[in-house]
């Protein structure tokens, strides 16, 4: 197949037939997509991104938005937007010892403007990106067209092939194509590109259940024998992440539903007014946990970002954010090469060298915590609500204030944190 000349600059894609030509073509709406299209855009790139839904509205995605991604978005000029969008406001983690419930660690003194993370519904997010990217003169997004395959021309990576909702198929061909479809990426397994996995001790459910005023606020982790939870307070209800033994979903879900709320409500006595909430184990939705990291993250004409190069433990709830950290990064290192038609894979090995140690960091903190936290919980070795008081080193952690603070930081502003391109940036 002839390779197609490509556009160097902004404009509309160019559609001849079923086959579609841009400069940068990203696969996934999910929030790296959205961000790398958006500030691609504004740097003037001609830049096309596939969704296969047909709308955002999915539950139970990554609704934790923290520091870094806030400040970003002041930086786009979005953060009055952003502001008008049902949120709450976690300051705190707190974690109930005994029939109290303590504070293990506050937001408060974290350096900045934003000393909390926000909880907005994925989807909200989504839909100001994409009407935010709408507006730039380069930017195209396409629902419910789906990727199928990647294109090869003499070795590279040269577009995809697709099919829409209707079963409609085509190709679109890009300079550059940027898997951002998650941890089952087509476009990652297509490439064939090595990676390195660590064993995860547990799958996790998702579901919501009733919360009270009366209920504590914020993020709430449940340790207690063999269970280990998350409520994360979303006002009117909590979204319930709980941690199960790997592999473990199919056996549990011959038992009755009301057994996951009954259990907690031995270690939080304050659910035990709401313990039949589930009805259906419907509406339990199983997360299959896993931890790799790609050797590489990019083939010629292929780069891979967030899940797609580094699929995270849902552990701190950090994917999302360092999904976006990475198409900040990819944005301002491309978009020089990409509007002179000449990037390559040194400009993609850049990438990945500015974003392996916040990612390695990340994921060396979420093994210390499989093995030290996770796994003696799930195995019934800890149970910190059962105890009369908080064991000896979380009281010491508790009473330094420089070690105190290390994990705050670390879960809510990470390493290296990326700023918007001076191309990119609007202030409101």
């Amino acid at each position: 197949m002839r390779e197609p000349a490509l556009p160097s600059g902004g404009g509309r894609t160019e559609e001849v037939g079923s086959m579609d030509r841009t400069t940068c073509l990203v696969v996934g709406g999910g929030p790296a997509g959205m961000v790398l299209g958006l500030l691609l855009a504004r740097g003037g790139i001609e830049v096309t991104v596939l969704e296969k839904h047909g709308d955002f509205l999915r539950d139970f995605r990554g609704d934790t938005v923290h520091p870094t991604t806030l400040e970003l978005l002041d930086e786009l000029g979005l953060g009055a937007e952003f502001a008008k969008l049902p949120a709450r406001r976690i300051r705190s983690v707190q974690i109930p010892i005994g029939a109290t419930v303590q504070t293990l660690a506050s937001l408060e003194r974290l350096p900045g403007k934003h000393k909390y993370i926000a909880m907005v519904p994925q989807w909200d997010l989504l839909d100001l990106l994409a009407r935010t990217a709408e507006r730039e003169s380069g930017f195209r997004l396409r629902m419910n067209t789906e990727a199928t395959e990647v294109i090869w021309e003499e070795g590279r990576v040269a577009g995809v092939g697709y099919r829409t909702a209707d079963g409609a198929t085509g190709e679109i061909h890009a300079q550059l194509t940027v898997a951002c479809d998650g941890r089952a990426s087509v476009l990652r397994a297509a490439a064939g590109l090595p990676a390195r996995s660590w064993p995860t001790p547990m799958d996790m459910w998702w579901f919501r259940l009733p919360r009270n005023d009366t209920d504590p606020a914020g993020a709430i982790p449940v340790v207690g024998a063999r269970r280990a939870a998350v409520l994360l307070d979303r006002g009117d209800y909590w979204q319930v992440a709980t941690l199960i033994a790997k592999g473990s979903d199919a056996a549990a879900r011959r038992g009755p539903v009301d057994d996951i709320v009954r259990g907690m409500a031995e270690t939080v006595p304050w659910l035990r007014d709401r313990v039949d909430a589930l009805r259906d184990w419907d509406e339990v939705k199983l997360l299959d946990v896993r931890l790799d990291r790609l050797d590489k993250w990019y083939a010629d004409g292929l780069l891979c970002l967030g899940d797609a190069a580094h699929a995270m433990s849902p552990v701190a709830g950090v994917g999302v954010n360092l999904a976006v950290q990475d198409a900040v990064a990819a944005a301002r290192i491309l978009v020089e090469p990409l509007a002179e038609g000449r990037v390559g894979t040194a400009d993609l090995a850049r990438v990945q060298r500015r974003r392996a140690l916040p990612t390695a960091v990340t994921q060396g903190l979420q093994r210390f915590l499989h093995a030290r936290a996770i796994r003696p919980a799930l195995s019934g070795r800890i149970d910190i609500a059962g105890a009369e008081q908080a064991p000896l080193p979380l009281r010491i952690f508790r009473r330094v204030p420089v070690v105190r603070d290390i994990p705050p930081f670390l879960l809510a502003r990470g390493i290296r944190p990326e700023h918007a391109p001076i191309f990119a940036r609007r202030y409101s």
